[in-house]
């Protein structure tokens, strides 16, 4: 594994470097949504970002490059700037149309996803279907041209912001489980969508339960064939999981809890003198480490189009890890100031965004497959274990 650049990696990365001190440089605009729409224009056309999109849907359609890509982020994240549009638009449901996708769908949706326009809903769990999600009951039925949609809907990231869902409906109720499933998408504006945000126990609601009363979608709004929804679903979640699993966050994370630990006191010194915390930031460091070259050698492999196996499916239990291992050593750092209720809305400030992120860690476990079915996929489809309760 050489992590040196080629001289023509060095050469992109000071083109990237360069068109970013051009074009990301006035700072009062750099919150003004129109210039930031502009800037990520600029660099689609420049063919930094929405690399694997086509062109005709509003990309910059790029050869695969994961040293590329990897100089792009690291580029971008030191400068700042922004990338591609946040939310499950752009990282789930646009990867899901190009792979599944009718070309009147990418057509419709992708282009208007790309620009934030459309800012889609995720409508997988239900009250009784979660980590079991073949199990779902919410129901498609086909009348002509329309979908008429009934069912309920649970955890639903950001759903009071959306225009639109992305839904895994039963439409074929005498298949087996994971069979009669369909993937549909629907207009959250339409008649008989209600969503009922969720207060978190931070105090937040970023969650939400969403209810479908007799909600009508255009028949030709399925992706991919009818009753072969779970396949479409797996794509869509390995791409979740994919971003989950990211380490973008981890190390500035983890920089910031040295930073907490050196501003704390305990026992009226500071709390990174403390030989408890400081074996444990030791651990969480070293965590982070085999985390980070493991992604390096994830990388390599990718630059060779070698497959990473097993280690590919791990990503998503490390990163959740890390940040319950951070939230525990956060709390005993803190103290019992972890007690205070956090604020609500983006006005925290200091040590209150550390509780936040305490109790976030809970569902840090829990978003794109809880971390008892990240273990089951690992031992089953990476080692080759028999499944669950299977005889062998």
């Amino acid at each position: 594994m050489d992590l040196r650049y080629t001289d023509e990696q060095i050469a992109f990365q000071q083109r990237v470097r360069s068109f970013l001190a051009e074009q990301w440089t006035p700072a009062e605009n750099k919150k003004d949504p129109a210039f930031i729409t502009r800037f990520r224009q600029q660099a689609t056309d420049a063919g930094y970002l929405y690399r694997g999109v086509p062109r005709q849907y509003g990309g910059s359609e790029q050869a695969p490059d994961v040293i590329r890509a990897q100089i792009i982020r690291e580029e971008f994240a030191a400068a700042r700037a922004p990338m591609e549009v946040p939310g499950n638009g752009v990282a789930l449901v646009t990867p899901t149309l190009i792979e599944w996708g009718t070309d009147e769908q990418k057509d419709m949706f992708i282009k208007k996803t790309l620009t934030g326009e459309y800012r889609w809903a995720q409508g997988y769990s239900e009250p009784g279907s979660g980590s079991d999600l073949a199990s779902l009951t919410s129901r498609a039925v086909l009348d002509g041209d329309e979908w008429v949609i009934n069912g309920h809907k649970i955890w639903t990231t950001l759903a009071q912001y959306a225009t639109h869902m992305f839904a895994l409906l039963r439409t074929e109720p005498d298949a087996p489980k994971h069979k009669g499933i369909s993937y549909i998408l629907l207009d959250m504006k339409a008649p008989g969508v209600t969503v009922r945000p969720i207060t978190q126990i931070n105090g937040d609601t970023e969650f939400c339960e969403v209810f479908l009363d007799d909600v009508r979608a255009p028949a030709s709004w399925l992706v991919g064939p009818r009753g072969d929804g779970w396949n479409v679903s797996r794509s869509t979640l390995k791409h979740e999981r994919n971003h989950i699993g990211s380490s973008t966050r981890t190390m500035p994370m983890f920089r910031s809890l040295v930073k907490l630990a050196q501003r704390r006191q305990i026992n009226g010194k500071p709390a990174i003198e403390d030989p408890r915390i400081r074996s444990a930031l030791v651990q969480i460091e070293g965590y982070l480490q085999s985390q980070l070259w493991a992604g390096y050698y994830q990388q390599t492999l990718a630059a060779n189009n070698e497959s990473p196996g097993v280690l590919g499916l791990v990503n998503k239990l490390t990163t959740t890890n890390f940040f319950h291992r951070v939230a525990q050593l956060s709390t005993e750092i803190i103290g019992d100031d972890t007690l205070l209720a956090p604020k609500q809305g983006r006005d925290r400030g200091g040590d209150e965004r550390w509780v936040n992120q305490m109790l976030g860690s809970l569902g840090q476990a829990i978003s794109g497959g809880t971390s008892n079915i990240q273990r089951n996929i690992i031992s089953e489809r990476g080692l080759g274990l028999p499944r669950s309760g299977s005889e062998n």
